[in-house]
């Protein structure tokens, strides 16, 4: 048994099976793959469509690496572990589609270990799944979180309710004293319930993206929008560059390890656009979104049948 070997194997599954079905839905576009290696260690597929028929811009990336020294984004809340080797592996995606009626979604799943002389002293999964609306639905943030909670049922009462809690803690922008969306499941540094147990909820979140995400598109796919929806949208846009840039744990990982700086930015938007001081007209769609923005206890909040 080879357990790193068998998460890989799961992972290059579901980068496989996520963009065969993201060709589905989009029919107009396939993903372009760019494999590389990394001089350390390691390497990775990167696959990326772009202009199709629902996305602008898909990229859904496998990586699996390796160096001599965990970046300071992986160790600083795991000190003892400073100056440790690591092997890495995940797979991340982030969608930005055309419709500003659909929202921009992330996932990634991924695999830790820390070494010292050839030797596992540490190892963690962690992984996630969260959604960017820019016109919110009630029914599609239902749907979402639904999904979330069935994904977490088998592994505890409270893991549903811990993990949101923790996505809506970590996708926070301080500077603005925003959420960036409306959450979904967060975890990081899975290890205290065993080496099966963590896999097997890792492979739960994982499995349950398509699910969550899927049926949000196909309602929203064929809403007609115009010139100030996409305007809106942009502008929007530029908070999820803000996150990334600024706080993502994942970017920082990337770029602190001497990944592919490409595939580490594929998670920013084609196109986006900032304008100082903007402030969305009062009573209008824009400015609904803010009600949005904060944690919230989406399915005791959004009953079923309640919609937008």
């Amino acid at each position: 048994m080879n357990p790193a070997a068998d998460i890989a194997n799961w992972l290059g599954s579901l980068q496989g099976r996520i963009c065969e079905a993201l060709e589905r839905v989009d029919g107009s576009a396939i993903f372009h793959e760019d494999a590389w290696t990394r001089e350390e260690g390691g390497g990775g597929r990167t696959r990326v469509l772009r202009d199709g028929g629902v996305f602008e811009q898909a990229g859904v990336n496998f990586s699996e690496v390796s160096g001599s020294r965990l970046p300071p984004s992986a160790s600083s809340g795991r000190p003892e572990l400073a100056g440790a080797g690591f092997r890495a592996m995940g797979v991340s995606l982030v969608l930005h589609p055309h419709s500003p009626y659909i929202p921009t979604t992330h996932m990634n799943v991924r695999y830790f270990q820390a070494l010292r002389d050839g030797q596992v002293v540490a190892w963690w999964f962690g992984g996630g799944f969260d959604l960017t609306p820019y016109y919110p639905f009630d029914n599609d943030i239902r749907h979402w979180h639904r999904t979330a909670e069935q994904a977490c049922a088998t592994f505890g009462t409270q893991r549903y309710a811990e993990h949101k809690r923790w996505c809506d803690e970590y996708f926070f922008l301080k500077h603005r004293q925003e959420t960036r969306g409306v959450g979904g499941l967060f975890f990081d540094d899975l290890h205290s319930d065993g080496f099966d147990a963590g896999f097997a909820y890792t492979r739960a979140v994982g499995e349950a993206f398509l699910p969550a995400y899927l049926p949000i598109v196909e309602r929203r796919r064929h809403l007609l929008w115009g010139e100030r929806e996409r305007e809106f949208q942009l502008y929007r846009r530029g908070r999820y560059v803000e996150f990334n840039l600024v706080f993502d744990r994942g970017t920082l990982f990337g770029l602190q390890s001497g990944g592919r700086t490409e595939s580490i930015l594929m998670s920013l938007p084609p196109r986006v656009r900032f304008e100082y001081g903007y402030q969305p007209e009062a009573g209008s769609a824009e400015a609904r979104l803010q009600d949005y923005l904060r944690p919230r206890d989406w399915l005791s909040e959004l009953p079923a049948g309640s919609e937008a």
